[in-house]
């Protein structure tokens, strides 16, 4: 039987769009969900702590809160070539900061996060899913059979 483990995760974290033609282009803030969905193995083995699990949601948790939240939550993202990097240099200014090699949108902030995860899985898990919610009404999907 195939299975899945998903864990929802939610952070605070403000961006601004360098070079974009809209409103995103000034700093701002969401409130973000992040799904992450896993397949792997049902533990059968009752000698096993963990035993009738695939991973323990809180090692799962462990793993995205060291790759991800810690970095993106209640930071600010900013394109790195962008002038609003100067901000970094403020004394005293913005006291987490994150200079990205993109444009901090949606879809670039879910790659960097499934580049971030997947390698820290354990070795008999593999990510399926994730998604990155930035509103109540938009969202960005990662599906691991799109990218195989």
């Amino acid at each position: 039987m195939n299975l899945r483990v998903t864990k929802i995760f939610d952070f605070e974290t403000a961006h601004a769009l360098w070079n974009y033609d809209g409103k995103c282009k000034n700093i701002h803030g969401h409130s973000y969900l992040l799904t992450v969905s896993i397949s792997g193995e049902v533990i059968n083995d009752i000698e096993n702590v963990k035993n009738g699990m695939i991973i323990d949601f809180g090692d799962l948790k462990k793993i995205v809160k060291k790759e991800v939240i810690n970095d993106f939550d209640h930071c600010l993202l900013l394109n790195a070539n962008t002038p609003h990097a100067d901000y970094a240099k403020v004394e005293n200014g913005f006291s987490k900061m994150m200079l990205c090699e993109y444009q901090p949108t949606a879809e670039n902030m879910l790659k960097d996060m499934v580049d971030r995860i997947t390698p820290n899985l354990p070795a008999h898990i593999t990510l399926r899913y994730a998604k990155l919610q930035e509103t109540a009404n938009s969202f960005v999907e990662w599906f691991k059979e799109d990218n195989l």
